[in-house]
């Protein structure tokens, strides 16, 4: 099950939080694993390192990424590395002779066999990954003063170097002339950086090597960015080759294959996604989804359009080709097959995010907003799988942060009805992801007035009551802050709808103040969570101000009583006691 692209996580978790409601999903679940080529040669060679001697190369975060309905093993694609790499250790047990004395030379990776030259692309990314890799280390190595290590590292630094260089050549069979320019630099960097850390070597002088340190970081500052500039150049090309592809082949294989390529490489990092727009990717997709006779091609287009509107460069080309035009198109198409309408919901989800500000200002959004509105309750209510439901609530929850008349909408179309029925079907509500999208969407309504009624009739409260007690089943870390999230939003639903005095009495009347107060004062309940802490604080005193008779002195003297940040204290520093 992937979770859907596009919300932010809430801002009580930390610095750099995007909004009380915000929920960020990544467009991949399986975020453990080995490293991925691509990440890391995007954090090291086109973002680079910090280095010592005060020189620090910015290194980009990676968003997340979001789950496609065809997922990418990671262990399958960690094994797929391992083809490619061996370990130093392992050569000295099978050669048997040392390699290295040193206890860290264990660690070194070196590429055993490039790949085939018949794929310019992969070449690029396997190399590319074992080269920032190697620049890592060096500026760890160096940061450690170990001149042998970086010295050595700096001669293999050299010949990953002057292979990437000459197996891309080979395998492209043709070179711009920015393209030699930039890896005559690449070259003579890596030999000065080699000449360097040898003069290093023979410098006993503390003194001295404290000058020469500063020169090494600067050469290896300037070689990294060379590298980081023959990549770029590099996949760009690639990408232009691929969209030239896609844009004007007349062979759905063709299409179809160069459209899985394209995809991948969005699974790479933002930087590659802004390349990709740059370079009229967003512009073939829409092109793929606006001909009838590439419709079996239409759910992996708009995947790898979701994918690329993580980026502002992709939300412009979207905007720029009326690409949410084609979106409503799709989505109010009945004749379109679920899985393509619910790749379309993925899009909406992604250029809607709360937590991308570049997508505040999509105009054209507001448009169709309706048209796109009533097309998602509509697949909430149809869908077949907690896929497909997950990717429509998710669009329609970032939709209700998009717009305040959303949530009007969302009201007359019964709304409330639909995704609390849903809630009872475990084949589309069945997880943390998917109750944490629907109570965000309750909750944004909540703010409406004639709200409460709706939630009355529909049993709403007792449904909220059930979301205050939401527990993880597997234990990992995304499933414990979306039962966070859930449990948060659940009680700020619960203190807005409070205001209406039958809800509160309703809540009362389910016990929903003692599941608060248990959440207040025991933190394994809320998971030692600070945002939930001070959610159902604020729903407990809204409740005590409708029906005070349902608490008792201690409890309303420490929780209600007191200034909010008082209780929070008091509540956030409490002790279990476990005997």
């Amino acid at each position: 099950m992937r979770r859907p692209p596009g919300n932010a996580e809430a801002a009580s978790k930390g610095p750099g939080g995007w909004g009380l409601w915000g929920v960020q999903v990544p467009r991949r679940l399986c975020c453990a694993g080995p490293d991925r080529c691509g990440q890391a040669l995007l954090q090291i060679g086109i973002n680079m390192m910090a280095l010592p001697g005060g020189r620090h190369l910015d290194s980009m975060p990676l968003p997340g990424q979001r789950l496609h309905l065809m997922q990418v093993d990671s262990v399958q694609r960690w094994m797929e590395d391992l083809k490619l790499m061996t370990e130093c250790e392992c050569m000295c047990v099978l050669q048997a002779k040392p390699i290295s004395l040193e206890e860290d030379a264990q660690g070194d990776l070196i590429l055993a066999g490039g790949p085939s030259l018949g794929d310019p692309l992969q070449l690029l990314l396997k190399r590319g990954w074992v080269i920032s890799t190697e620049l890592r280390r060096i500026g760890q190595k160096l940061a450690q003063d170990r001149w042998a290590r970086v010295h050595s590292m700096s001669v293999r630094l050299t010949c990953h170097a002057r292979s990437m260089v000459s197996e891309y050549t080979a395998a492209s069979r043709s070179s711009s002339q920015e393209m030699s320019q930039v890896e005559k630099l690449l070259m003579e960097k890596c030999s000065e950086l080699s000449a360097i850390t040898e003069r290093c070597l023979q410098v006993e002088s503390e003194h001295v090597l404290k000058s020469m340190k500063a020169c090494v970081s600067e050469t290896l500052s300037t070689l990294g960015q060379h590298f980081g500039q023959l990549l770029e150049l590099a996949l760009t090309r690639e990408v232009q080759a691929l969209v030239r592809k896609i844009d004007a082949s007349d062979n759905i294989y063709t299409t179809e294959c160069s459209t899985g390529n394209l995809f991948s490489l969005t699974q790479e990092g933002a930087a590659l996604c802004r390349i990709i727009a740059k370079e009229g990717g967003v512009v073939a997709l829409f092109k793929v989804c606006r001909q009838d006779n590439l419709r079996c091609l239409y759910p992996q287009a708009l995947r790898t359009l979701a994918s690329i509107c993580c980026v502002e460069e992709g939300v412009h080309q979207l905007e720029k080709v009326d690409g949410v035009l084609c979106l409503a198109d799709i989505l109010t198409d009945d004749s379109h097959s679920e899985a393509t309408r619910a790749e379309a919901a993925a899009v909406v989800a992604q250029v809607t995010s709360p937590h991308l500000p570049f997508t505040q200002h999509l105009s054209s959004f507001l448009e169709s907003m309706e048209e796109i509105v009533t097309a998602l309750i509509k697949l909430c209510q149809e869908a077949s799988s907690g896929e497909v439901f997950l990717l429509a609530s998710a669009a329609l929850a970032n939709i209700t942060f998009f717009d305040t008349m959303a949530c009007e909408m969302l009201l007359q179309l019964n709304a409330i009805r639909v995704l609390l029925e849903a809630c009872s079907d475990k084949q589309r509500v069945d997880t943390p992801y998917t109750r944490d999208q629907i109570v965000t969407i309750l909750a944004n309504m909540s703010v409406l007035e004639q709200c409460a009624s709706d939630i009355i009739q529909e049993n709403g409260v007792q449904l909220i009551m059930g979301m205050l007690s939401e527990k993880p089943r597997s234990g990992t870390p995304a499933e414990v802050a979306a039962c966070e999230r859930v449990q948060q939003k659940a009680a700020v639903t619960l203190a807005r709808l409070s205001r209406d005095p039958e809800v509160a009495r309703e809540a009362v009347r389910l016990s929903c103040m003692s599941r608060l107060i248990e959440l207040c004062r025991s933190p394994s309940e809320r998971n030692s969570s600070d945002a939930v802490l001070v959610a159902c604080l604020a729903a407990l005193r809204q409740l005590a101000g409708v029906c005070p008779e349902g608490l008792q002195d201690s409890d309303f003297q420490q929780l209600v009583q007191p200034r909010l940040v008082d209780s929070f204290l008091l509540c956030s520093n409490m002790e279990e006691s476990f005997v």
